[in-house]
């Protein structure tokens, strides 16, 4: 009785010993908690209390009822999108555009290898600046300027098209053009970030790691294959896995400023259904259920890659 009474005794103080070294460090770094505080109020008013609405994609929501008021009907929405006659057009082209996207992972890798062996620094920091300089143009401009680039009567491209002898093309209408010109504008508006990203994960690489191979006899392109990629290997992987993560995500706004009549059959995502029919139909509890599924399977695949990560290259997020 009496060694129970000292075991309990001495729990109690491991955690009073654990209370008190908390409350000395949050007066020691009260500033640095002050600082991330707004952060984290954001981030749990517009992201974790949201989720509390997730239950309206299992009920027939009114807005008169309210959603505890409103009837449950278990998975009835999630059916109705299944059984949809155009569900398997909006889910492919979805999943198209995302993994046409995600075939052009690797430009930012490559980019900053190829910044990294510049010897220039003056010249490797203008590339850099310009490249960097498109990721804060809103995709709202990106749209526009395409619009005006590819415009079939004063477009600068059909302009040159036409200068050389060819024919002007319709690109904007055309539904053979739309992956092309939204993926590759999101290389162009994106490469410059994700090359940041490698280029400081470049540069924690040891000196004289890198000089000690040139030294036996290593050529450029075999420290970049031997040292340099292996180095940045789990900032790759924590890269790939996110963006895995968004494979079935499609973004809705870009996707939407570039929709027209002509290329709906393959402009036609979950995203911009969901807001026909949620924001434009009102059904808001249908809607809640497409979204729910779409974050799913993003969920699902995240699991399985960080799965296959983990027992291929020992590297994962969790």
């Amino acid at each position: 009785m009496k060694t129970g009474v000292q075991g309990g005794t001495a729990a109690l103080s491991a955690k009073q010993i654990r209370r008190a070294c908390r409350r000395r460090d949050l007066r020691r770094c009260w500033q640095l908690y002050l600082m991330i505080l707004p952060a984290i109020t954001t981030v749990f008013i517009f992201h974790y209390i949201p989720i509390y609405g997730v239950q309206i994609a299992f009920k027939d929501f009114r807005t008169s009822l309210g959603i505890w008021g409103s009837e449950w009907v278990g998975l009835k929405h999630f059916k109705r999108f299944l059984q949809y006659p155009d569900f398997w057009r909006i889910f492919w082209n979805t999943l198209r555009i995302s993994l046409y996207g995600f075939a052009t992972f690797p430009c930012s890798l490559i980019f900053a290898l190829l910044l990294n062996e510049l010897d220039n620094q003056k010249f490797k920091k203008t590339v850099q600046m310009i490249t960097y300089a498109p990721h804060f143009i809103s995709t709202v401009v990106v749209c526009s300027m395409l619009m005006l680039f590819f415009d079939r009567s004063n477009g600068i491209v059909n302009n040159v098209i036409a200068a050389l002898g060819g024919e002007r093309y319709s690109f904007l209408t055309d539904p053979k053009c739309f992956d092309h010109l939204y993926t590759w504008s999101g290389v162009w508006q994106g490469l410059g970030w994700g090359t940041i990203i490698y280029l400081a994960a470049l540069s924690s690489i040891s000196p004289e790691l890198i000089e000690a191979a040139r030294i036996d006899g290593a050529t450029r392109f075999k420290i970049v294959w031997h040292i340099n990629i292996p180095s940045i290997l789990p900032t790759v992987i924590t890269l790939l896995i996110l963006r895995v993560g968004s494979l079935v995500g499609v973004g809705f706004e870009k996707i939407f400023l570039l929709q027209n009549d002509l290329n709906m059959n393959v402009s036609r995502v979950i995203s911009t259904y969901t807001y026909e029919i949620g924001l434009k139909g009102g059904q808001f509890s249908y809607s809640s259920a497409i979204g729910l599924f779409n974050n799913i399977i993003n969920i699902v695949l995240i699991l399985i890659v960080n799965k296959i990560s983990k027992v291929v290259t020992d590297v994962a997020l969790w």
